[in-house]
């Protein structure tokens, strides 16, 4: 019997707290899980020093240290040696560049190195505090020093060199040292616009005047400028919540890479990206820093079904309903889509400009809204003179709505797209997981057991448990054929669930990158507002949190470790340093014991020898796959590559030769003549319904038809039907 949380809708599993009121989700978060909430950290932005709430920020935090502790899969004790990891681990968030402290900065946060964990159980923030102080006069002093900076003519005759990797970089001195780091990363950046500017003027289609170096040096400083200046202009925006909420998830990362926290439009955010639909209007929007801009009108949304909203429209002003307006210009693109963003049957009024200047206000009635390029679809591969049909399913996560409507599942998906390859008689399908950071664990175990008749998908173990077997139950096999599962190294969490199960059941050959990212973890979100009664604090957001490891059904695990494919195809990445193992904080790989597993649907064993040999022989013999081979060795140099020359010609000298290499590895990929990429029949009145639709979906079509490793797949594929019958002969 399959086994999920109650929390999912399924029996049979009791948490290890009876008393722990998890929120209606368990998910194998990708490894991308808290970009969302750690981008700001990325961008070292710093925020003014606002009133606190400390009756609020004391009931977070003592929230979070409750939760990891009762919780978390390797709970830490909160002791000196947390607060030193977190000391560490909230600079290098903030600061990664080293582009703020100094060593004289950090002396004076050095007093509080073992004290963070004393101030998190008293609530009390005297170490953030100082840090926000610190920032917000770092921000005034290296804003001046900008302005100052490329205000005059540079001179880049002097030999010198700016390293770009934080990791690398030491902290500077003093401010005299920081001042100078901050010349050479803006002469690198003038220098990168001037060349730029140059490789623009000496294209032979270019008719615009072509500029003196001494004008083009001065162009490049005022493009600089008005970037740092509306960097700059961002973070004086920033408040003190959402700079706390960097700390909070400094203070939560240290257990694990996966674990952090949520504020309650951050997992509502989150919601909508794992449902794949949204309540709104249907549009998308990109901000240049002060305006919001319409760049596409999703088809079939409220917006699209009103015909008013356009592509380049400038929204200027949001109200709700019959209220007044909000200007909107200059705001963050969060706040604006927050703004837009609301229940279905509302309505948003948008006071928006035209490309051609004239003023209108557009009201849109908001209705859920599908976001087709997030969910499952499939077509129909060959080559020119074979009569057989091989489908393809393209899965770009493991998507779930998890509210009482239920609107999405990609199970629900896959097992239609599976029965329209059917009605097609194709002879094998290739499910493609390249670039699938994860999602639903009901989801992925329901759809792993398609292809077996029953048994056990995927171990999960909790703490201090014996593991959990998550297994398939039905005995219906909605595909019996020959399947091949693609993965690379972005592949992640669930999608190494189901390639591990199909791999170790031998129903399935896995094809791709050199390894998937290896997390073998699952995370569950926790409500925060349950630690406390206070009704004054809340709402205070969620914490998701790290409550199990997952094993393969061999008691092997996937953490760290990932799975690796029975036939490794050259991949641009393969040499690139990436996954989980890169992860501050990983949890360790460790086993279990194994299962007890068989299927007779079909298996992949008999004829693997000779798929990897025949697949060796031509993957050798290509010549695009010599060339992803080369790139990808170009590409481990140049990650290595992090200190550069702001002297001028020692730069041009190193980007001329970068250009000659990457020249050569230009236009690499095109359209294979032997690869014939179709629609579904079943599919074409739905996809010639919109011309957008259609566009995109041409689009879609010439990206496969470039795509040497599917179509290597299919060569594979191919090699596995024909392997079949000889075998069936004998």
């Amino acid at each position: 019997m399959t086994r999920f949380p109650t929390a999912v809708g399924h029996g049979g599993f009791q948490p290890a707290h009876a008393d722990m009121k998890w929120k209606p989700t368990l998910l194998l978060f990708s490894f991308l899980g808290l970009l969302g909430t750690a981008l700001w950290l990325n961008r070292q932005e710093i925020w003014p020093t606002l009133a606190p709430n400390p009756q609020k920020e004391a009931r977070l935090m003592q929230g979070i240290l409750n939760g990891l502790e009762r919780f978390h899969y390797e709970p830490k004790a909160v002791d000196d040696s947390l607060s030193r990891q977190v000391f560490h681990f909230y600079l290098k968030q903030i600061d990664g560049g080293k582009r703020f402290f100094t060593q004289e900065d950090l002396k004076q946060l050095r007093i509080y190195e073992t004290a963070l964990d004393d101030q998190a159980r008293a609530g009390i923030f005297p170490f953030f505090d100082r840090t926000m102080e610190l920032y917000d006069q770092a921000l005034q002093k290296t804003q001046q020093w900008y302005r100052e900076i490329l205000a005059k003519p540079m001179n880049f005759s002097a030999e010198a060199y700016i390293e770009l990797d934080g990791e690398k970089a030491q902290w500077t001195r003093n401010d005299d040292e920081l001042r100078r780091r901050w010349e050479l990363w803006l002469k690198y950046e003038v220098l990168e616009r001037i060349h730029n500017a140059l490789k623009e003027q000496e294209k032979p289609e270019f008719t615009g005047e072509k500029k003196s170096r001494d004008a083009l040096e001065a162009e490049a400083r005022q493009k600089t400028l008005e970037v740092y200046d509306r960097w700059f202009k961002r973070l004086q925006r920033r408040d003190r919540d959402r700079r706390m909420e960097g700390y909070l998830n400094a203070f939560i990362g240290v257990f694990d890479p996966h674990s952090g926290y949520f504020s309650p439009q951050e997992k509502a955010d989150f919601d909508v990206s794992m449902s794949g639909k949204l309540e709104g209007i249907g549009a998308r929007l990109q901000s240049d820093g002060e305006k919001t801009t319409v760049i596409e009108i999703v088809p079939g949304g409220p917006a699209w079904k009103q015909k008013q909203l356009e592509v380049k429209d400038v929204i200027l002003k949001v109200a709700q309903g019959d209220d007044e307006p909000v200007d909107v210009m200059g705001m963050e693109i969060g706040d604006v889509v927050a703004k837009i963003r609301g229940p279905k049957g509302t309505t948003v009024r948008l006071t928006v400009q035209k490309p051609d200047g004239s003023i209108r206000v557009i009201s849109i009635v908001r209705d859920v809204v599908i976001t087709e390029e997030a969910m499952a679809k499939s077509l129909l591969l060959s080559t020119k003179g074979s009569a057989d049909k091989i489908g393809y399913i393209f899965l770009p996560k493991f998507y779930a709505d998890f509210t009482p409507q239920g609107v999405t599942s990609c199970a629900e998906d896959v097992a239609k797209e599976i029965e329209k390859l059917k009605r097609e008689n194709v002879k094998g399908i290739i499910l493609d997981l390249r670039n699938n950071g994860g999602g639903s664990l009901r989801d992925v175990v329901r759809m792993s057991g398609f292809f077996i008749e029953s048994g056990p998908i995927v171990q999960v173990k909790s703490r201090n448990r014996a593991p959990e077997i998550n297994d398939d139950s039905d005995p219906r096999v909605q595909y019996g054929g020959p399947l091949i599962v693609m993965v690379n190294g972005a592949s992640a969490s669930a999608s190494e669930i189901i390639a591990a199960a199909l791999q170790d059941y031998g129903r399935a050959l896995i094809v791709g990158a050199a390894y998937t990212y290896g997390k073998g973890t699952v995370q569950r979100f926790w409500d925060l507002d349950y630690s406390t009664n206070d009704a004054s604090v809340k709402p205070l957001g969620q914490m998701k949190i790290t409550i199990q490891k997952f094993y393969r059904i061999t008691g092997q695990t996937t953490q760290l470790d990932g799975v690796k494919p029975d036939i490794v195809l050259p991949d641009t990445y393969n040499y690139y340093d990436y996954g989980e193992r890169e992860n501050e904080y990983s949890l360790p790989a460790t086993s279990i014991e194994p299962l007890t597993f068989s299927q007779k649907v079909y298996n992949v064993g008999p004829i693997l020898q000779q798929l990897k040999k025949e697949s060796a022989q031509r993957v050798k013999a290509d010549p695009t796959f010599q060339k992803i081979e080369e790139n990808a060795q170009r590409f481990r140099r140049q990650k290595e590559q992090t200190r550069m020359p702001v002297q001028w010609d020692a730069f041009f000298r190193q980007q001329k030769k970068n250009e000659e290499e990457a020249k050569r590895f230009e236009n690499m990929l095109t359209p294979i003549e032997d690869f014939v990429v179709a629609n579904l029949a079943a599919d074409l009145p739905h996809i010639q319904s919109d011309t957008s639709r259609t566009a995109r979906n041409e689009s879609w079509l010439n990206e496969r038809q470039k795509d040497i490793q599917l179509y290597e797949t299919l060569r594979i594929m191919q090699d596995m039907i024909r392997l079949n019958v000889l075998a069936a002969r004998k």
